[in-house]
């Protein structure tokens, strides 16, 4: 039996969602999807106030230091340290030019020109975020289209603090979820837990294991997760969120991700793998917490339990 330290998406079972951005246009939906998401911004007051900048929507420099991150990861493109004083719609712009640059301007009279700029210097692709230096894009070798983003949702019939107990109880996981043989705690500290996961082994006897980080929210219902041991990936984010909802609890698995050059699948391989394997696994946990709500239901005072 072989034991293969990489992160076992590879083989179809990550947890994880998809939807694959490769030759869409950035919009400021887009923008606004990942600021809502990532960054807690309020949907209401963006869609209030379409031109205010970051800034005077209320997002700070832990915010943009989440969006930059988000942004490299899912288009590679880079966002400037004076973002804030820009609003979304000139965001999406900015990072639209770096995907799909323009032709060279033909002179200082050429219509057309935006002024994002006036508010904040827009970096070319390449560009390190704060500094006015840029140089040309280089592509990593083999890497084609844009990185892998998915996510995927469950709707559990169960409290929202029974919900995020269980799933986020690292080392239980062996009994809610199907693919998981152990569960190595390494290191915690404070709401964050690193550890090692190891899988039964999959069809040609080879067992998946690797080691990953989650930091937890509990204020905002959150996690943090990413993939210390990468394998196959350059690299591998992954973004739980809980939502207390009319007959329960929502819970979302969101995914970021980029293959590298010498992986045995493509992106967009990977994300059908990691697409049908969530909903897999999302059915399996809801279906084993709502049995445990349920009995705890029916054990509590006034509950129907004879006992």
């Amino acid at each position: 039996m072989t034991v293969r330290h990489e992160d076992p998406v590879a083989t179809g079972r990550e947890p994880g969602t998809a939807h694959d951005n490769g030759g869409s246009a950035v919009t400021a939906v887009e923008i606004t999807d990942i600021l809502v998401r990532h960054c807690g911004l309020d949907a209401g007051a963006a869609a209030a106030t379409p031109t205010a900048s970051l800034e005077e929507l209320g997002m700070d420099s832990l915010a943009l230091l989440e969006l930059q991150a988000v942004v490299a990861d899912r288009y590679r493109a880079q966002i400037p340290e004076q973002a804030t004083r820009l609003s979304i719609t000139e965001i999406a712009e900015l990072v639209a030019r770096q995907l799909d640059p323009e032709p060279p301007d033909p002179g200082p009279s050429a219509a057309g020109a935006s002024d994002a700029g006036s508010r904040a210097a827009a970096p070319t692709a390449g560009a390190t975020p704060g500094t006015g230096s840029a140089t040309a894009p280089s592509p990593r070798p083999g890497a084609a289209g844009r990185p892998g983003h998915t996510e995927n949702g469950v709707l559990i019939a169960a409290p929202l603090d029974l919900v995020w107990d269980l799933t986020n109880d690292v080392a239980g996981w062996t009994g809610l979820f199907t693919e998981y043989q152990s569960v190595q705690i390494i290191e915690e500290h404070g709401d964050t837990v690193r550890f090692r996961l190891t899988m039964y082994p999959d069809d040609n006897g080879v067992v998946w294991s690797w080691v990953s980080e989650r930091t937890v929210d509990p204020v905002r219902r959150e996690v943090h997760a990413r993939r210390v041991e990468t394998g196959p990936f350059e690299y591998m984010r992954i973004h739980w969120r809980y939502h207390e909802v009319p007959g329960g609890t929502r819970m979302t698995w969101t995914q970021d991700f980029e293959m590298r050059p010498t992986a045995p699948v493509t992106t967009a391989q990977m994300t059908d793998r990691i697409n049908a394997n969530s909903r897999i696994q999302l059915d399996i946990i809801r279906d084993k917490i709502e049995r445990i709500a349920a009995e705890l239901a029916a054990t509590a005072p006034g509950g129907t339990d004879d006992e």
